[in-house]
């Protein structure tokens, strides 16, 4: 596992800083677990927090209990393995998958036709792996219950098909317990999206087929260099992030070069971005974007050249990333651990749930299958969707960012349609024109600040703490879509498509609140919808 530099003068600040923090004892006092590192405030919520530390060890003892479910599955002919899950439940599995090369179907989502299309793929082999700490997470409470309806509408018994990872006395553990679940217990002190390397990475990838004992070999491995003051990786990525971010570099572009390793910077977003995006401050990863070589950009490589580049195997990443997150957070003078404004969304969801209707608003403008609500940058109505586009570009602030937001069926969402008797070269160009990286591309050529994509709702539990908590200079395009076909929730009294709407709504007031400007985009018909979008950005 190696840390190292291409930039000059972020190696003489990360030596610096590292050097300070080795003599204040911070690398020994962290791998021992103390919880005062990040001061008095954060002391109560790093105590409880700190249990990633000795995973590469602890987790081992999962591993007996974890084959034998590999084993019944298999024999039972559950090939076909689904993932409910958000955040850290989600984002770390689908990285080990990826990169062991083997299936994994992720439900990270509210929408109905990417449910929907799970629900209809192969239930007859279906395995469910429920994954929530609290147990109390609205979007996977509702993929476990359409499953269990599903499953028993097929004639086949929930208890076989589905297993629960939660955390010790946790709502979900009572009442997976009650139905007569498999259960597996995490360690209640790591948070979710240092859980990589928890159960709640583990069971999942294993049965989908990953080699998990390799993964805790690996972080095994570089576990004794994380007590070091010298030659200490997650000391010397912790302090270059934290002196980068001090010193005004504060986005941090993720690269990933062809390696074995499929997917990080998806990870890497979520842990850093809601670990560090709070109180004014933060460091704001961006993912799948050319960097604009401006003064306020950090560049990572993961395997790859980087003003920074961090090489190593998987299950040492993880572990060193989540070691300089918490370096990092010292450095910056933030808790690490807490995510004070993800509930706050999650509150207002659920007050909107509770209306007869779904306070929409009026449209600013329908231009076409798009309509445009909230408040639009620079007064004056817009003419058209390109001015709606042009308006939030000009709106970005001095060192801040767009950030694109779609609710929508991240596996579907920017198809685009097939044509009877299309040429290979127009297909080429069609399908390219649909890649959502198309979308925040087409805007990101108009401007020098950074364009972030994010996939709702689950970038709520990732990039949504930082849009919220960290600087004051993000602004925000929302993209909703009319649901044809809906999914209903069982002993719930709101839909999927209801959800999915009312988390967008829920997001858009909390930053409307703090006067960050938000416009959604609803699409009235979603494929057409995506193609005016489309156009509209070619024309800004």
């Amino acid at each position: 596992m190696s840390v190292t530099f291409g930039d000059e003068n972020l190696a003489g600040q990360a030596a610096e800083t590292a050097e300070r923090l080795a003599a204040e004892g911070v690398p020994q006092a962290l791998a021992n677990g103390d919880p005062t590192l990040w001061g008095p405030d954060a002391e109560a919520e790093a105590a409880i927090r700190l249990g990633w530390l000795t995973l590469p060890t602890t987790s081992r003892e999962l591993l007996p209990e974890i084959g034998k479910l590999v084993e019944r599955a298999r024999a039972e002919g559950l090939d076909h393995v689904v993932l409910a899950g958000m955040g850290g439940s989600s984002l770390a599995p689908e990285v080990i998958t990826a990169t062991a090369d083997v299936p994994l179907t992720v439900l990270d989502t509210t929408d109905p036709a990417q449910v929907r299309r799970a629900l209809d793929d192969r239930l007859e082999s279906t395995i469910v792996v429920v994954a929530s700490k609290s147990g109390g997470t609205v979007e996977t409470d509702s993929h476990r219950r359409v499953y269990e309806k599903a499953f028993r509408d097929a004639g086949i018994d929930p208890v076989s098909r589905i297993v629960v990872v939660t955390d010790p006395g946790s709502p979900l553990e009572q009442a997976a317990r009650e139905a007569g679940y498999q259960v597996f217990l995490a360690d209640p002190d790591v948070g979710g999206r240092y859980s990589a390397l928890s159960a709640f990475g583990l069971v999942p990838s294993a049965l989908a087929g990953a080699d998990v004992a390799r993964l805790l070999d690996d972080a095994a491995e570089v576990l004794p260099l994380l007590s070091q003051a010298e030659s200490n990786p997650g000391l010397d990525l912790g302090a270059a992030l934290g002196a980068a971010a001090v010193a005004g570099r504060d986005k941090l572009v993720l690269e990933d070069g062809l390696s074995e390793i499929n997917g990080l910077p998806d990870w890497i977003e979520q842990l850093v971005a809601e670990s560090t995006g709070k109180s004014g401050k933060g460091i704001l990863p961006v993912v799948g974007a050319d960097p604009n070589d401006t003064d306020d950009e950090l560049i990572a490589g993961i395997d790859t050249d980087g003003a920074v580049a961090v090489s190593g195997p998987l299950g040492a990443q993880f572990l060193v990333w989540e070691y300089a997150t918490a370096v990092a957070g010292r450095v910056l003078g933030i808790d690490p651990f807490n995510q004070p404004n993800v509930a706050e969304s999650k509150e207002n969801t659920g007050a909107l749930l509770d209306r007869p209707e779904l306070p929409a608003g009026t449209p600013l403008l329908v231009d076409g299958p798009v309509e445009v609500y909230g408040e639009l940058p620079g007064g004056q109505a817009p003419k058209d969707l390109s001015d709606v586009l042009t308006r939030l570009l000009e709106a970005i602030p001095e060192r801040g960012y767009l950030a694109i937001m779609a609710y929508l069926d991240r596996e579907a969402a920017f198809d685009a349609p097939t044509a009877e008797g299309a040429s290979f070269e127009e297909m080429t160009d069609a399908w390219s024109a649909a890649d959502p990286a198309t979308l925040r591309g087409l805007l990101a050529v108009r401007t020098d600040r950074p364009v972030t994509f994010g996939w709702g709702p689950r970038f709520l539990h990732s990039t949504g703490q930082y849009h919220k908590g960290g600087p004051q200079n993000g602004v925000f395009l929302q993209i909703t879509g009319a649901v044809e076909e809906d999914v209903e929730v069982p002993g719930k009294p709101y839909t999927l498509g209801r959800l999915q709407l009312a988390q967008a709504l829920g997001d858009q007031g909390a930053l409307a609140k703090r006067g960050r400007p938000t416009v959604r985009l609803h699409l009235t018909d979603r494929a057409a919808g995506i193609a005016r979008l489309l156009e509209a950005a070619r024309e800004v």
